[in-house]
């Protein structure tokens, strides 16, 4: 059974069709790559997927359960976790910090923040904290990281909640290029030792055909092509519409 399961997804923005009639799956383990040119609709059809926007028509199954129009934090609790184009960590706590309040956040434990922050979840989040190589930088300040390592906490924020899908939207935007792969390759491995759902959007194509196992191409809101990176490369729509023209912009 796929992680998630999305059917015939649609929507308008007053007389524009952004996303058109689009459908596809993930599995566990798979690391689904989205791409397309400025306004293929990526962007839209990924919030229909996280919950920040409604499709006006469609479905949307996370595993057995339809979460169609759900809120982000409804979906969050079912087992998505998210990470975003502009990291979003809290700059004046601590690396390990910043964990805990993902951890605290998802055993329902908010009302005891300020009281017991600190002492909350301290040996899950080191392990997470270890998994991503941050655990030397634990007791740094988050807003003293470099990029890199702050993309790597959002990672490990966003594992806090054991997702079985994580939704990845430009995760290597703004930083340089071993960054990107060893930020990815960190994340295929944990997609195969988690048996975990991936769904990225990206805009750097090394990154894409490097870790993606199959490759989704939107254009002008319909899904014009779906398979692996070589099936994508030699795609002679694909080529016309994005390859080809040397575009690598990751659109809305």
């Amino acid at each position: 059974m796929s992680v998630l399961a999305v059917s015939g997804l649609q929507k308008n923005f007053g007389g524009v069709r952004a996303v058109d009639d689009v459908s596809f799956s993930v599995a566990a383990g798979e690391m689904l790559a989205l791409i397309g040119p400025n306004g293929a609709g990526k962007t839209t059809c990924f919030n229909m997927v996280g919950g920040q926007l409604a499709p006006d028509h469609g479905a949307i199954h996370l595993a057995a359960q339809n979460v169609t129009g759900l809120a982000p934090r409804q979906i969050w609790r079912l087992g998505v976790g998210r990470t975003f184009q502009i990291t979003a960590t809290f700059a004046s706590m601590t690396v390990r910090e910043n964990v805990q309040m993902a951890l605290i956040s998802h055993h329902r434990g908010l009302w005891r923040i300020v009281r017991a922050a600190r002492f909350s979840h301290v040996a899950e989040a080191s392990d997470l904290l270890g998994q991503l190589g941050l655990d030397d930088q634990a007791d740094r300040a988050a807003g003293l990281l470099a990029y890199g390592d702050l993309k790597r906490l959002e990672l490990a924020m966003a594992l806090a909640s054991r997702p079985t899908l994580l939704l990845m939207d430009e995760p290597t935007a703004g930083m340089a290029p071993t960054e990107r792969m060893a930020l990815m390759a960190l994340t295929r491995r944990l997609a195969t030792e988690r048996g975990l759902a991936v769904l990225f959007t990206e805009h750097d194509m090394d990154v894409v055909f490097g870790v993606a196992d199959r490759i989704l191409v939107l254009d002008r809101g319909r899904l014009i092509a779906e398979g692996s990176g070589t099936e994508i490369r030699a795609n002679p729509q694909v080529r016309a519409v994005y390859l080809g023209t040397g575009a690598t912009s990751g659109g809305h």
